[in-house]
């Protein structure tokens, strides 16, 4: 006998919500006019739902389980499903039925009584920037080939001027029904019609540019704003200018940033640090040294008695953000000499007998 919690990849009684959501997306996938279809498949889960999706039906499954059949009688138990009934609400009809899939699944064109906007293909692509340009932001200028609206009828696949009649192929409506017979009885499916795309009219004359299409491959070259302060690996999104589709919205287009390394300075969060290595002396006797930022030269003073590792602050010289610009933080690093001279290493033994 059939489970058909199990059918639905349910767990004994779940909810009718968790119910009707299983069936949704199974019908989606297994419907037979779809490329993952499976007729048999399709038939199961229909009649596991139009039991578990019925309260009343509900209730006696989980009561009886699966001696519902003889606790039900005739055909109201589950070896008397008949999909007619499904679409009615009971059992026992035997009649033919209209059934609109978009009831199901919006992915047909029709939800909820309403034609469910298709939209083009997303566009990825790739874009180097040096490591200035992602903390400071840049505009770059691209040129992408895609399939964008015609420049002629300026996506609408007709002829400058031409009117819109009735589609031959749906007589208007901008849906087909087609009848269909199957073990469960006969019925009546509905789609959106392929030729007007649901709207119910064409163009009484096509655009010759384009022949009809609306949309055409060609080049086009897109502003691309990087915003300031861009990590390596994230993506910016430009909605609309993906590919465009007749009837439809255009697609995206991702834009995956890849940013180049800095040859001595170092990103953490909207901090900026590079390693200044000084000598002893100014290490014991503090100096001031240049430094290389993303701003330009800057003067650093290292005071007297500084230690190996210690970091100096220079304000609002790191990345910028929604909360003003991070700092740049330079570590030092105290050079010993390899060598000394003679007069050197008798001062440092001088220096040694103090102590120090």
């Amino acid at each position: 006998m059939k489970d058909y919690y199990s059918i639905l990849g349910l767990p004994k009684g779940a909810s009718k919500d968790e119910v009707k959501k299983a069936f949704r997306k199974l019908a989606a996938q297994y419907h037979p006019d779809k490329k993952t279809g499976d007729e048999e498949k399709y038939k199961e889960i229909t009649e596991a739902y139009a039991v578990l999706g019925d309260d009343k039906k509900k209730a006696e499954y989980d009561t009886y389980g699966h001696a519902f059949q003889g606790a039900g009688g005739g055909q109201g138990g589950f070896g008397g499903f008949n999909w007619a009934d499904f679409q009615q609400g009971g059992f026992g009809g035997g009649q033919s039925f209209e059934f609109d899939l978009g009831d199901i699944f919006e992915s047909f064109g029709f939800g909820g009584g309403q034609k469910r906007q298709t939209r083009g293909r997303d566009i990825s692509i790739d874009i180097n920037l040096t490591f200035k340009e992602s903390i400071f932001g840049v505009t770059r200028r691209i040129l992408i080939t895609k399939n964008g609206a015609c420049t002629q009828c300026k996506g609408t696949g007709a002829k400058p001027g031409s009117e819109m009649i009735n589609c031959g192929t749906c007589n208007g409506v901008g849906k087909l029904r087609e009848n269909r017979q199957s073990v469960m009885g006969s019925f009546t499916t509905v789609r959106e019609c392929a030729t007007c795309r649901g709207t119910g009219k064409v163009p009484k004359e096509r655009c010759s540019h384009c022949v009809g299409a609306g949309v055409m491959r060609q080049q086009e070259e897109v502003e691309v704003k990087v915003p300031a302060g861009v990590e390596n690996g994230e993506v910016v999104r430009m909605t609309g200018r993906g590919e465009a589709l007749l009837g439809g919205h255009p697609g995206d287009l991702y834009i995956k940033l890849h940013v180049e390394g800095h040859k001595s300075i170092k990103r953490d969060g909207t901090t900026l640090m590079s390693t200044l290595p000084i000598k002893l002396t100014d290490a014991l006797l503090g100096g001031t040294y240049e430094v290389e930022t993303l701003d330009g030269k800057e003067d650093v003073s290292i005071p007297a008695g500084i230690t190996h590792g210690e970091q100096i602050r220079v304000k609002g010289r790191g990345v910028p953000s929604d909360r003003g610009r991070g700092d740049f933080m330079v570590k030092v690093k105290i050079e010993t000499p390899k060598q000394l001279s003679r007069k050197a290493r008798k001062l440092v033994e001088e220096l040694r007998e103090e102590g120090i």
